[in-house]
């Protein structure tokens, strides 16, 4: 791709789903809460808005029925086993051993197609932990593989986990892959930005005298509970105004 090509890229991109079979796995925007943050004193996780945002920034595969897999330690693929109670589906459509070495394999059961230039990010789901087994990350250059992927996880330690009906097997986020090579990361020092030094300075005084007041206790700072700058968009010293922010996202269901 030459760099005038690269300097076309789509600003929105193109994410087609081509279903391999009927009925495969449902994709759904993804969801901006966690269970875990749910149980967090107050929901305070959700005050750091990054968390929430990150989790609905791209689209779930979701499982359409509950397994269980366990692995015995071994390399080879047999010595990971799926099961699933509900007789009336195949799981092997899904999910099954091909790997080998404690990997457990997902099919979205797509293949997938973006605008040229953009590639795929599958993943587990941002901030998501699940005990045993961790996801491993791919980035697929879907805007022009003619063939699907799989979503993979491995075991941390022998053991059985269980993955429930509705829980995501994979995330998927659009990355503009054929620009990132072209970004050229510089180290600077603030005094090449003084209205940044000026925002950064105040921020960092109003910060430390919030969590002064806080410590001890003042009426005030306590009924605030926490400062609001970021949710808002807001840069404390008023001298910066942001051209995009977002405090919630929802993606397109598709269609």
């Amino acid at each position: 791709m030459s760099d005038s090509d690269r300097e076309m890229l789509p600003v929105y991109p193109d994410l087609d789903c081509f279903r391999e079979y009927d009925n495969p796995p449902e994709i759904i925007p993804g969801r901006s809460s966690r269970d875990w943050m749910d149980q967090t004193t107050s929901r305070f996780a959700y005050r750091c808005t990054p968390l929430p945002i990150a989790n609905a920034s791209g689209w779930e595969v979701i499982l359409p029925f509950s397994i269980a897999a366990h692995w015995n330690g071994g390399t080879l693929p047999s010595d990971v086993v799926v099961t699933c109670d509900d007789p009336d589906v195949r799981p092997d459509l899904v999910v099954g051993p091909v790997f080998g070495h404690g990997i457990l394999t997902f099919h979205p059961g797509y293949l997938f197609r973006t605008s040229p230039g953009w590639a795929i990010a599958a993943r587990g789901a941002p901030n998501t932990v699940k005990d045993g087994i961790t996801a491993l990350e791919g980035l697929v250059e879907t805007d022009w593989l003619p063939f699907t992927f799989t979503m993979n996880w491995r075991f941390t330690r022998p053991g059985t986990v269980h993955f429930a009906k509705g829980e995501a097997f994979c995330f998927l986020s659009l990355v503009p892959h054929a620009a990132l090579d072209q970004v050229q990361p510089r180290l600077r020092t603030f005094a090449e930005a003084e209205d940044l030094k000026h925002s950064y300075d105040h921020w960092r005084k109003e910060r430390a005298d919030f969590q002064k007041r806080l410590a001890q206790s003042d009426p005030e700072a306590v009924k605030l509970g926490w400062q609001r700058d970021y949710v808002r968009g807001q840069d404390p010293s008023g001298r910066m105004v942001p051209d995009f922010h977002l405090s919630r996202r929802t993606l397109k269901s598709p269609i």
